[in-house]
């Protein structure tokens, strides 16, 4: 786990070196989703938290089953996408290292929306998420283009797809949480 973090925080930094953290098999890949239980906290505690007592067991059930989903959907999906543009023999590496990119990516996001909530500041709460965003973005897509070796159009299809998942299933929990 040192080392594929160690390996996120140099993506993070643009290094592409990082990508050195992961072997490129199956099981490095299977563990990297350890990742998204050190994720999970940080998703939690920054979702609906303007739910009214009723409704709270209800808003974790789908939170949590919107972060499954979102995590496993992505994974699937990439994987499908990276057949299609013919690197999949690279998806192992990739998905580990996206994997464990996404716990510089929640660690970036508390910690930019510290002094918002420390302040109780909304816009500087909303500018250290809107920060945190462009950072997920930017990594992201970094990881894409480095692991699989692709343009930077290619590496953005791969962002695209993951925010979509994202919006499609946000969207879907919405509804469900909405009565």
């Amino acid at each position: 786990m040192a080392r594929a973090l160690a390996g996120a925080l140099m993506l993070a930094r643009g290094r592409a070196v990082g990508l050195a953290a992961f072997e490129n098999t199956l099981p490095v890949a299977a563990y990297s989703f350890r990742a998204a239980a050190i994720c999970l906290p940080i998703f939690m505690f920054f979702k609906d938290q303007a739910s009214t007592p009723a409704d709270v067991a209800l808003a974790l059930l789908v939170d949590l089953l919107l972060f499954v989903a979102s995590w496993a959907g992505f994974a699937l999906a990439s994987l499908y996408l990276a057949r299609a543009l013919g690197v999949a023999e690279a998806w192992p590496r990739f998905i580990a290292a996206w994997n464990w990119s996404a716990v510089v990516q929640y660690l970036a996001l508390a910690g930019l929306s510290l002094p918002g909530l420390l302040l109780s500041n909304g816009a500087l709460l909303d500018l250290g998420g809107l920060l945190a965003l462009f950072f997920a973005l930017w990594m992201e897509w970094f990881v894409a283009r480095n692991a699989l070796r692709l343009t930077a159009l290619g590496a953005a299809g791969f962002v695209a797809l993951d925010l979509g998942i994202a919006v499609f299933l946000g969207g879907f929990a919405a509804r469900i949480t909405a009565g």
